[in-house]
């Protein structure tokens, strides 16, 4: 990071859950399986991570090199927990701010995620707990795929040019003091720690990156995160080569969390990103 030491940042470690190598590929439902089948299959390992504070560093990041950014943006959404709500007032508000913050000629929110463990267990909620697990949302593979699935019969013409699936993950409610997000740098991910897994849908198989440990990997996090400081999380760039051209993160148990803060409350919005035909 240009012009701060690492050794400078404030730090904490906490265990993070990792895939354990296996033989099989992976796989996970995301709905109740057959009788007999694991939800998901493959063991997970925690390992103990120095996660350092990259608040000193937002003006520095870069969604082209670290993977990651932090924004700020009030967001006039009334209700977070209002589905109509977040699909006609907040989905355009999102491909607004990942359009400026990108430079791209046309943004796409197309899915979304809202985090609550107590009111994930109100049944037929749709509402999920904090993914503990360091993972990445879609693969080498799956991201071109997502292109097909949504945009018809304009995907192979927007296939040929530089694309890119941006998540936008804001706090719902702050500070965040439970669970809040880690981040890793997308310059210290390598290929062989990206496992392809299977997402199984009801109708349809999505891929998945799981993430198995090494100590290189570089974790961030942002302290006490309030609802206008939305991330923007590159879960994939056809622009660029190799690992960097995907990020891993993951919720975790902060040590210094207090034993009686609230339940993280958080909004994810995934989106299609594509850009003009010289980009």
């Amino acid at each position: 990071m240009d012009g701060v030491a690492l050794s400078d940042l404030d730090t904490l470690v906490a265990p993070l859950n990792f895939l354990v190598p296996m033989a099989q590929k992976p796989v996970a439902y995301n709905y109740e399986p057959p009788p007999g089948i694991p939800v998901r299959t493959g063991e997970s390992e925690a390992h103990q991570v120095p996660i350092r504070d990259a608040r000193p560093l937002a003006g520095q990041l870069s969604l082209d090199r670290e993977g990651f950014v932090l924004l700020h943006h009030r967001s006039a959404v009334k209700d977070f927990y209002d589905e109509d709500e977040i699909r006609s007032a907040y989905y355009p508000e999102c491909e607004q701010v990942i359009k400026a913050a990108t430079g791209a000629s046309r943004v796409v929110a197309f899915d979304h995620i809202v985090r609550n463990a107590v009111m994930s267990a109100i049944e037929g909620s749709g509402i999920k707990i904090p993914a503990k697990r360091v993972h990445n949302d879609y693969t080498l593979s799956s991201s071109p795929q997502r292109v097909r699935d949504l945009m018809g019969e304009e995907a192979e013409d927007l296939l040929r040019h530089r694309f890119a699936i941006i998540n936008l993950w804001r706090p719902i409610r702050g500070p965040v003091l439970e669970s809040p997000l880690t981040l890793c740098d997308a310059q210290s991910l390598c290929e062989e720690n990206l496992i392809a897994s299977d997402l199984r849908y009801p109708d349809r198989t999505g891929e998945t990156y799981s993430i198995t440990y090494n100590p290189n990997q570089r974790y961030y996090y942002f302290p006490k995160m309030q609802p206008d400081e939305p991330v923007l999380i590159r879960c994939f760039d056809s622009g660029l080569e190799g690992a960097a051209r995907f990020s891993a993160h993951t919720g975790f148990d902060d040590p210094t969390s207090p034993p009686d803060a609230p339940p993280r409350e958080s909004l994810e919005v995934r989106t299609l990103v594509f850009f003009p035909p010289q980009a």
